[in-house]
């Protein structure tokens, strides 16, 4: 997906969807971190994707808090 469809996909969800995807962003960093640890991950790529996206829904939670 590109970032500016992600971004615009976000801004249309409610705090609470943005919290619940943040979780699961999360979760999925965690298990991307493990995988590497044990050398099972073959796309390293898509922790710094996944850790791009969290600071994404930072954002926009953050966002609807200040408007």
């Amino acid at each position: 997906m590109k970032t500016k469809e992600f971004v615009n996909e976000l801004n249309n969800k409610s705090v609470d969807e943005l919290n619940n995807e943040l979780v699961a962003a999360k979760k999925e960093l965690f298990n991307l971190r493990f995988q590497n640890a044990t050398n099972q991950l073959e796309n390293t790529s898509r922790i710094k994707e996944v850790r791009r996206n969290i600071a994404r829904i930072q954002g926009a939670i953050t966002g609807k808090a200040n408007a």
